[in-house]
């Protein structure tokens, strides 16, 4: 769904980008008040009004969000859907960067090598340009910065777009009457099904998020890491093949990098995916041969342990695992 986006917002014209934020913006609020008041998830309410730090940070992601819908809408529909593309596909390298300079996090060599061909790959596209890739750039910090105050945030994603949304609503349905008083409103002034598309704005950012919700509790880390490039593919293709953007040698160079850095950072994603997985399942079975042989004296003889160790249990050293989390 993400993927396909871009065939969805030209069809809101002659309704100009700023409308269509804010329909976004009313109608999701609309559609996810009906999804909670379904689902009975109202009890994060109060607990979230009693933090005026989490308000704060809804406050910022609300605003974070509305400069990376606007600019995307903005973007598809003038002709910029590639270089839109570019900036989810810089995105996890953006969102690693923030949490090396914000959280402190240690890269690995490989984290380190796929940043700084992605650094260079930005130098590429803006040499050849002759200007930065602004749209790229915005884009993915945008969408890096929203990410990390979520997960400041902790609460569930239904329920963090309910928060961000009703902040963002009344400015927009202001906004919207405004347009009304001047008659420059689009909505309801190109027929049923004009007006009826711009209501669906609610559906078309609601639903997509929904689903990664529930695939994120029901799919390994590993593979929704994956699978989240293929917005940004299908975005590329759509941009590449329906609208028929330029593509000149020096953008395909450093679309190439991009796409080289990402193959590192899922290479070494997978082989560190993999070690956990490993570590997990030899503490597992260490754990169960404890279980079955508390006194540590299974398999031994009398003369010698098996193992270079002293004292009882097994001789394995207690596994600590990381905490899997999406990097993009």
């Amino acid at each position: 769904m993400w993927g396909l986006v871009p065939l969805f917002w030209p069809l809101l014209k002659p309704a100009d980008a700023i409308e269509i934020l804010a329909h976004r913006m009313v109608w999701s609020l609309l559609f996810v008040a009906v999804a909670l008041l379904a689902l009975r998830r109202w009890n994060w309410i109060p607990e979230l009004l009693g933090s005026p730090r989490k308000l704060g940070l809804i406050a910022l992601a609300a605003a974070v969000i509305t400069v990376n819908w606007g600019l995307y809408i903005w973007s598809v529909n003038t002709g910029h859907v590639v270089e839109a593309s570019l900036g989810y596909f810089i995105n996890p390298l953006v969102t690693i960067g923030l949490g090396v300079l914000v959280l402190k996090e240690r890269l690995r060599p490989a984290q380190w090598t796929a940043v700084g061909i992605g650094l260079f790959a930005v130098v590429v596209l803006a040499v050849g340009a002759g200007r930065p890739p602004w749209i790229s750039l915005t884009l993915a910090f945008s969408f890096a910065l929203y990410g990390l105050v979520k997960k400041k945030v902790n609460i569930g994603g239904l329920e963090s777009l309910a928060a961000e949304t009703a902040v963002q609503f009344l400015p927009a349905l202001a906004y919207l009457v405004w347009l009304g008083t001047r008659g420059t409103l689009a909505f309801g002034h190109h027929g049923a099904g004009h007006t009826a598309l711009l209501a669906a704005t609610g559906i078309v950012t609601a639903a997509p998020l929904i689903c990664f919700g529930a695939a994120a509790i029901r799919v390994p880390l590993s593979t929704l890491g994956l699978l989240q490039y293929l917005a940004p593919v299908f975005q590329f293709l759509l941009g590449v093949v329906y609208f028929h953007e330029a593509m000149p040698a020096e953008r395909w160079v450093g679309f190439s990098l991009v796409w080289l850095a990402l193959t590192i950072l899922t290479w070494d994603a997978l082989r560190t995916a993999h070690g956990s997985r490993a570590a997990v399942e030899a503490a597992a079975a260490a754990a169960r041969t404890e279980t079955a042989d508390p006194s540590g004296t299974a398999d031994r003889t009398e003369t010698a342990p098996a193992s270079g160790h002293t004292g009882g249990g097994n001789g394995t050293a207690p596994v600590s695992t990381p905490s899997a989390r999406p990097r993009s």
